[in-house]
């Protein structure tokens, strides 16, 4: 965006005429360009000067209609942050010295928790159905009804929970387990972690020990190093290398024979998680196979294909329309897989695409890894430009989804030139490195717009009745990021996804929530 196009929209924007379209252009403008950025304060500074003398001279002020950028506080908010961080810049600057820089505060993005759910094998969760590979665990209670769960705490603690149990993590060295079979692995920099029981306390001295807690009595075994029972109101005691104990509520220890086939050791359990991922991958492998002979298909691209090594990119759909691959990275899928997704993080990167012909209405599905959304706009899928009926499929950088297909060329006095269907926030910093699937469908027959996350829908938009395009047109479009083929300018916002994507796919029909779900069961690690 030149000098002669930006200042004029920046005046649009102080006086309260601009467009919604102009309006998002110059808010990513502000976002990527220092220039622009103090040429808004220049301009913010004046027109506050002005207001500022205006009212002096005059008694009373009719008060003006609202206007557009009002109904968008909340992004207006990112400008005025930036504004206030030049101004402070600036500031700091005249204060100090040309030698200085003033330091802003600004908030980092948090999380809550101690640990991570790294693997499961058939995990049913009682109080938390929502937990799956790659979740923070959660503060409080948590009751497992069957199957085994690996978590990784902060601490770099590894412990398996296995069949019914019932624990708290209440830091990256403590948790309490109410009943459960418990296997702990302890590195030298975790030594001292603690696990406290109905009847007492276990502390670890390094390196590995199980436990089997019930109402009557815990099982204490090490397998490697030295742990130290401390029994309520009793004496501690330590236990080292293959010494067992049984402690009962009647506070008279036992001893017990270690059984290898009720407690596995930590290379078994990676190898269950592993053949399970696997034995999931091949389930997959065969539906995708089932999927490239769908006639609503218009192009299918697993990722997972000996082309990607090549640079080219295969639709697997029998239509042909192979993409080409920019910058984009070989990397692991998810199934940990290597080489068999596509990293988009690298500047640049994208799979250039050519989709002829025009829909009546259109699915949009992939899996997608998201590092982080350090941008206004992270592209899932745009087309070249932004001509009339062609799609942009993107994620805000507040986690929320983004779809619009052009109705009309956004001319002054013609309104805004598409409805711009937002889903709820899906995302933030504690899901980075998380594998999602991504569905939206574009139903011109219902005017409906509708976002889906992991199989299940988060918002569905209706498109009224002047906005809704009953042809939709791709042409050439990217993967992973957006491209005007007609700019001169080097220049360019960053829009390209900051994660990595391993299946996408692309429906010229409105697929109903059930098979989106079926897509995401039939698809998921």
């Amino acid at each position: 965006m030149n000098i002669n196009e930006r200042n004029p929209l920046i005046d649009e924007l102080l006086d309260g005429s601009i467009s919604e379209a102009d309006f998002l252009r110059l808010e990513a403008e502000l976002r990527v360009n220092p220039e622009a950025r103090q040429a808004y304060y220049r301009r913010l500074k004046l027109n506050h000067a002005l207001a500022t003398e205006a009212e002096a001279l005059v008694e009373t002020v009719e008060t003006p209609p609202m206007p557009f950028w009002v109904e968008h506080a909340r992004a207006l908010v990112g400008i005025a942050a930036i504004a206030l961080f030049v101004m402070m810049g600036i500031m700091g600057w005249q204060l100090n010295n040309s030698n200085s820089s003033s330091e802003i505060a600004i908030a980092e993005p948090s999380a809550t928790g101690y640990a991570i759910l790294t693997e499961h094998s058939d995990a049913v969760w009682k109080n938390r159905p929502y937990l799956n590979r790659g979740d923070l665990m959660p503060q409080g209670n948590i009751q497992m009804s069957s199957g085994i769960a690996q978590l990784e705490l902060f601490s770099g603690v590894t412990v398996i929970i296995e069949g019914e149990a019932e624990f708290e993590i209440h830091s990256p060295m403590e948790m309490t387990v109410a009943n459960g079979k418990i296997r702990a692995l302890v590195p030298t920099a975790a030594q001292g972690f603690k696990i406290s029981t109905a009847s007492g306390d276990v502390i670890d001295l390094g390196t590995e020990f199980a436990l089997d807690v019930t109402s009557e009595h815990a099982d204490m075994h090490v397998l490697q190093g030295e742990i130290e029972w401390h029994p309520t109101s009793k004496a501690k005691r330590l236990l080292t290398d293959g010494e067992s104990l049984r402690w009962t509520g009647t506070g008279i220890p036992s001893s017990i024979g270690f059984e290898t086939d009720t407690y596995p050791v930590m290379e078994d359990f990676a190898r269950r998680f592993s053949a399970q991922r696997q034995e999931r991958r091949n389930s997959w492998n065969e539906h995708s196979t089932l999927l490239r002979t769908d006639r609503r298909v218009l192009a299918y691209f697993p990722m997972n294909q000996n082309g990607v090594s090549g640079r080219q990119l295969i639709d697997v759909s029998g239509s042909n329309l192979h993409g080409t691959i920019v910058s984009a990275r070989n990397a692991a899928d998810r199934w940990d897989q290597s080489s068999s997704a596509l990293n988009f993080s690298p500047t640049g990167s994208r799979v250039r695409v050519a989709i002829p012909g025009e829909q009546s209405s259109l699915t949009l599905h992939c899996w997608a890894r998201i590092d982080s959304l350090d941008r206004m706009y992270n592209s899932l899928f745009l087309t070249d430009g932004h001509e009339l009926n062609e799609p942009h499929w993107q994620i805000m950088n507040d986690g929320r989804l983004f779809f619009s297909v052009k109705k009309q060329d956004g001319a002054p006095g013609k309104g805004n030139d598409k409805h711009i269907a937002y889903s709820p926030s899906f995302w933030n910093p504690s899901l980075s490195g998380k594998w999602f699937q991504i569905a939206t469908v574009y139903n011109v027959d219902e005017k409906t717009t509708t976002h889906y996350v992991n199989g299940e829908v988060v918002s569905k938009d209706r498109i009224p009745d002047q906005y809704v395009v009953e042809t939709v047109k791709i042409g050439n479009a990217s993967i992973g990021n957006w491209n005007e083929p007609t700019r001169a300018d080097p220049k360019f916002a960053l829009r390209n996804l900051n994660g990595a994507i391993d299946e996408f796919a692309i429906f010229n029909q409105a697929l109903s929530s059930s098979e989106i779900a079926d897509l995401y069961q039939k698809g998921r690690p």
